[in-house]
């Protein structure tokens, strides 16, 4: 019994110093507006803070990768990957790219190298599926009858894949799965045997790139008309707004529609934009 009472006693001693020394409680409501005012200035403070952080450390990384046409190839890969610089000789003709990337922050660097000199894949000429029967020569009676005939969906016909994806730079530092990197080894690309459709598939890629760069600058407000007549610049934003609209709605547009748009809107230059976009963080040529 005087054991308890002795628990008693220093609960009750407890509770009384916790209450004395505890924060006032706010009784007005002047007090509440006072609390919740400097509890906002600290999380405004905070955030300026870690968005200040957040900065510097981003600035660090883009200072990394900030040079243009700048050096060896092979040297930059000797340290990350020793076995594919050994073949980056200047018979290769090859540059390495670097940027910046990932799911999370900070971000990490990616590395892909790419070549200048002509390529041939000795598949894209052959492409078909030859095992499959549809492959084979039609019999006598299938052409003579006018009977139906089974049209081949090329299933199973050779198709591309780079397996040069972009790669993480301190790839023995990764821990775990990175999903940039591998979805872009497994990327499918069309790489047609004749030189003249490869360039024309550049070109129609080129362009629809094009759009969705000026479709992206038209939403934030960006794309503007390049003439100074206020008549002019008028009709061209009407048109942009029509086109853009029929490019929500539909998905594409008639060709000498995109041509004239390409034509009005110069304001933005995007062989610029994509001129500097190939330019930064990239090696020199090994071939130089």
């Amino acid at each position: 019994m005087e054991n308890f009472e002795r628990v008693c006693s220093a609960q009750t001693c407890r509770n009384a110093h916790f209450s004395e020394n505890s924060p006032r409680q706010p009784k007005s409501q002047e007090d509440i507006a006072l609390v919740m005012k400097k509890t906002n200035a600290a999380k405004v403070i905070q955030r300026a803070w870690r968005r200040y952080i957040d900065t510097c450390v981003f600035r660090y990384y883009k200072s990394l990768i900030n040079f243009r046409r700048q050096g060896d190839p092979r040297l930059l890969l000797k340290y990350v990957n020793p076995k594919e610089a050994e073949f980056l000789d200047a018979a290769a003709g090859v540059h390495v790219k670097f940027r910046l990337g990932g799911s999370k922050f900070p971000p990490e660097i990616f590395y892909k190298i790419f070549t200048h000199r002509p390529i041939v894949d000795l598949c894209a000429n052959s492409p078909k599926d030859y095992t499959s029967p549809l492959s084979k020569w039609p019999q006598p009676k299938e052409v003579h009858n006018h009977g139906k005939t089974v049209e081949d969906d090329h299933s199973g016909w050779y198709r591309r894949y780079e397996n040069n994806g972009w790669r993480l730079l301190n790839h023995r530092l990764n821990i775990g799965f990175d999903n940039a990197s591998s979805d872009s080894n497994l990327d499918k690309s069309e790489f047609h045997h004749s030189k003249l459709q490869r360039r024309q598939d550049v070109e129609r890629k080129r362009k629809k790139k094009k759009i969705e760069w000026m479709r992206k600058m038209y939403q934030e407000g960006l794309l503007h008309a390049s003439t100074p007549d206020p008549d002019t610049a008028a009709l061209v934003q009407r048109a942009t707004e029509g086109i853009m609209a029929a490019m929500e709605k539909k998905g594409e547009v008639m060709e000498w529609e995109v041509d004239e748009l390409l034509k009005w809107t110069n304001s933005l230059n995007f062989e610029e934009y994509l001129y500097d976009w190939k330019e930064i963080a990239t090696s020199n040529s090994s071939d130089s």
